[in-house]
């Protein structure tokens, strides 16, 4: 259990990240209503205690009001989010949907359902904002959430793309934000421990074996485990994109490049191998090396 002087250190730290994420993306202005989607996990919990603290200090006025979907999974406490959440004094609304029983009925046993739960929820979600008249939707993504992602689309679905920290939704009527997108797992996993939250866990999917995003979650943590700081490397080349560096036409004019043009990358785009250990050692051990190395 974190003592109370690691839990207030915890905190401010994770405020901090959350705020400077706010102000960089500029995800919450002044005359805001934003909806906190609450699921029962560690990150909407720790979302919630944050948007709160920093609510109280920020220099705009906005509005927060709490939302959690029901979907009616078997053994759901139901009570148990209500009372915590009227505990706080904060304004909410639970939202009943038996979206359980449709993801099992159209999903296969040992299919992975997060896909059809995720769409399904989503829907919920963006009517219930459009109900309480909630301009933006805070989700409580994070920094590992957000890189896992990116490798996810990398090595399973062929795109260079992972959770931006702000989006519009595809209606244009609200703007998804993610406010936890400079903090990391680790801290917020440490944070909710410290304030014993409530946590719910997801009997639909938490228990799936076969997740392709568990598979790099635990590839991740190996090679943060031997390499320490790759999770935080891979999110800041996530804001460092050099589109003359990568192979797509639609983001960088390659037919028309012609000699003497200058593309503004500075660099070459090429690891240079000052160290003669490396330009003696085949690429991929070269590479491997230059990780281990930070």
């Amino acid at each position: 259990m974190e003592t109370s002087k690691n839990v207030q250190r915890l905190k401010r730290r994770l405020e901090s990240d959350t705020g400077k994420a706010i102000a960089d993306y500029n995800m919450i202005e002044a005359g805001d209503t934003v909806m906190v989607c609450i699921s029962g996990g560690k990150d909407s919990f720790a979302m919630l205690s944050i948007l709160m603290a920093l609510q109280q200090r920020a220099p705009v006025d906005f509005r927060l009001i709490a939302m959690n979907l029901d979907q009616k999974q078997p053994g759901f406490p139901a009570d148990v989010l209500p009372r915590y959440l009227s505990g706080l004094g904060i304004d909410y609304r639970i939202v009943e949907q038996d979206t359980y029983s449709i993801v099992k009925e159209k999903i296969p046993e040992g299919k992975t359902t997060c896909s059809l739960c995720s769409r399904l929820r989503r829907g919920v979600i963006y009517r219930t904002a459009k109900e309480l008249g909630a301009n933006k939707i805070a989700l409580g993504h994070h920094r590992d959430d957000i890189v896992h992602t990116l490798f996810l689309n990398l090595l399973f679905g062929g795109k260079l793309k992972a959770m931006p920290p702000k989006l519009v939704t595809d209606d244009g009527a609200h703007i998804v934000i993610r406010p936890l997108a400079y903090c990391s797992e680790q801290d917020i996993a440490r944070y909710a421990r410290g304030m014993q939250f409530p946590i719910i866990p997801c009997n639909l999917c938490g228990s799936q074996s076969n997740l392709q995003r568990q598979k790099i979650r635990e590839m991740m943590a190996e090679w943060d485990s031997r390499f320490p700081g790759r999770t935080e490397s891979v999110f800041s080349a996530l804001q460092n994109i050099v589109p003359s560096h990568l192979a797509d036409n639609a983001f960088f004019d390659f037919k028309g490049l012609r000699l003497g043009e200058n593309t503004l990358d500075t660099d070459g785009g090429d690891i240079a191998f000052d160290d003669p250990q490396l330009d003696a050692t085949p690429m991929h051990q070269a590479v491997s090396l230059m990780i281990q190395r930070g």
